[in-house]
């Protein structure tokens, strides 16, 4: 099972590897970096080149007129969006970006009263997330030292749920956690733990930025209160595309923290008021006039999830890992690697290795026509896409690695990230 004729063989019966041919592939490379950045489809490209024709031929008209009206396409892309994270079409919507998104999640939902006043976290999550919260909290006049409880790891990659759950305490006031580690892939277990929170009274939001187009979600069911993600890595909508946001249906008609232009209702918008009027549902928080050409790739690129499914693009994710785990058990077994990620089925769409030379070894593949991810201080992050990646694609990467490995090829190169890792 371990040879190339096997790997082919599995892409011969893969129901997916059509797909493969939408997408724009680097010449001579592997792409194992979907995790960071999705590689461009033919219909991003498409739908890219038919919104800068709307403003070419429409002007200002292009706000109510031509295949995609600019004044309803965060609307509209949210409803694309929303069975991904298993929300309504009312409770999701593109805008802003993830860290704008979580400024305004948590200024509507962080509501500090007597001593509960702390906002929860963990001590592995993405830093960006941890600036957001930290600055909303000075802003309430709050120290972050004192009232930033993060959730700590006792292995240095994992959390675990029953720890986050004992530290769900009457201090706290917030709770934001990531879907998916951003190094290790886990996935937590999203509806334990909003059970957890809905039994105290805390209000809990999820950071989907590395499960969103990888993973399945149920937040409505599971009564999450709110939600925040990127759409340029599993999604594919390409460099600072418009991100998303959901907002449980329960909370429709509270004001959000933040009011901007666009929160209005549509109907009254333009009547120019200066008491806000806002909408009854998920658009309420948007801030401002939607970035109308980093949402145009977003639709062509959600085209391919509406037409193959999450569960499928999920199931497909789960075998790639799987292969890529065993082999990397086969081949470099004794070469200093940790797997640094779930073996089971919590982990998410990408396997980390870690190892000393974890810098150095990322430039070697790089320079054998493989893309990686580097993750410091040392991890190597891999990620087989189950659109655009093979099975083929995986044997290849682990014996491009085994030969960096066995001929200590990345012995050429200093151990040092680049700026952009």
């Amino acid at each position: 099972m371990y040879g190339i004729d096997y790997a082919k063989g599995l892409d011969d019966k893969d129901s997916l590897a059509k797909y493969k041919e939408e997408f724009y592939l680097l010449k001579d490379t592997i792409y194992m970096d979907g995790n960071s950045l999705g590689l461009l489809s033919k219909r991003a490209e498409q739908t890219l080149h038919s919104l800068l024709d709307s403003w070419k031929t429409l002007g200002i008209e292009g706000w109510t007129e031509g295949d995609n009206p600019w004044f309803y396409l965060s609307e509209s892309v949210g409803e694309k969006m929303a069975p991904l994270v298993g929300g309504t079409t009312s409770e999701v919507i593109a805008t802003g970006s993830t860290t704008t998104n979580l400024h305004q999640l948590a200024a509507t939902f962080y509501k500090p009263t007597g001593d509960k006043t702390k906002i929860l976290a963990d001590e592995l999550n993405f830093p960006s997330d941890i600036y957001a919260l930290k600055s909303q909290l000075t802003l309430k006049g709050y120290d972050p030292e004192e009232h930033l409880v993060r959730v700590t790891s006792r292995d240095g990659r994992f959390l675990d749920e029953a720890d986050i759950i004992e530290a769900m305490t009457d201090e706290i006031a917030l709770i934001v956690l990531p879907a998916v580690l951003y190094r290790s892939g886990q996935v937590l277990d999203m509806e334990r733990l909003t059970a957890a929170a809905s039994e105290r009274g805390i209000p809990i939001g999820f950071d989907l930025c590395h499960s969103v187009g990888a993973v399945e979600h149920a937040l409505h069911d599971w009564g999450a209160d709110f939600a925040f993600w990127c759409t340029y890595k599993h999604l594919n909508g390409g460099p600072g595309s418009v991100a998303g946001l959901f907002v449980h249906d329960k909370h429709f008609g509270a004001v959000p923290g933040l009011a901007g232009w666009f929160g209005s209702k549509k109907e009254s918008q333009f009547d120019m008021d200066h008491t806000m009027d806002p909408a009854m549902d998920v658009s309420a928080y948007q801030i401002g006039t939607p970035h109308v050409l980093s949402l145009a790739p977003v639709i062509g690129a959600l085209e391919l999830f509406e037409e193959v499914g999450i569960s499928r693009i999920r199931a497909k994710s789960l075998e790639l890992t799987e292969y890529m785990l065993n082999l990397l058990h086969v081949e470099l077994f004794g070469a200093g690697f940790v797997i640094g990620n779930p073996v089971d089925e919590s982990r998410g769409g990408h396997i980390l290795l870690e190892h000393e030379e974890a810098a150095r070894i990322c430039k070697a593949l790089k320079a054998e026509g493989v893309i990686p991810d580097f993750r410091a201080p040392n991890g190597i992050r891999l990620a087989p896409v189950a659109l655009y990646n093979s099975f083929e694609d995986v044997w290849h990467t682990v014996q491009k690695l085994k030969v960096i490995m066995d001929e200590k090829r990345y012995e050429k190169f200093e151990n040092k990230r680049g700026v952009v890792a």
